[in-house]
């Protein structure tokens, strides 16, 4: 009798998925910017070359204008994320003034150009930490944006 064997499918196994992460990158605002500039000058010619006709009407010039509006901006807001979560912890690291231990990075956009920043929470790297700081990096430039540090306030059991 063939002895089988019982194993996890591959989407359920502990490494899978586990490739390098790719953070999401808002230079594909641009594709969308084409697109709409596009087809708002699709609709700018169709109201000026059809201009008598009852089909077309002067809500194609109005929204066509608006959509090359919202295209340029699509240009305006696609600023490149060029560094990771690793080189944010590593700017925090040498912005904050202690030795960080556990530590949360988050991507996030702000601002009107919806600008890539890196929002990361910071403790010690005590037993039980007792210094922690938010810092926020910008996601193009590295630059340290705002950073709070104060003595850590939670109370942490130590039981364990």
């Amino acid at each position: 009798m063939p002895e089988t064997f019982d194993s996890l499918p591959e989407d359920l196994e502990p490494t899978y998925g586990a490739d390098e992460y790719q953070i999401p990158n808002t230079e594909k605002r641009k594709l969308a910017g084409y697109l709409y500039i596009v087809t708002g000058l699709v609709l700018v010619l169709l109201s000026i070359m059809f201009d008598d006709s009852p089909l077309v009407n002067k809500g194609f010039l109005i929204s066509g204008i608006f959509i090359v509006l919202f295209g340029l901006y699509n240009f305006y807001a696609s600023i490149r994320c060029t560094i990771d979560e690793r080189e944010a912890l590593e700017i925090a690291s040498e912005s904050v003034g202690f030795q960080i231990g556990p530590a949360s990075a988050q991507l996030m956009w702000r601002g009107f150009r919806s600008r890539p920043v890196w929002r990361l929470l910071t403790y010690s790297s005590e037993g039980i930490p007792l210094t922690r700081a938010v810092i926020l990096i910008d996601g193009s430039s590295g630059k340290v944006l705002e950073q709070i540090v104060e003595d850590n306030p939670e109370e942490w059991d130590n039981t364990f």
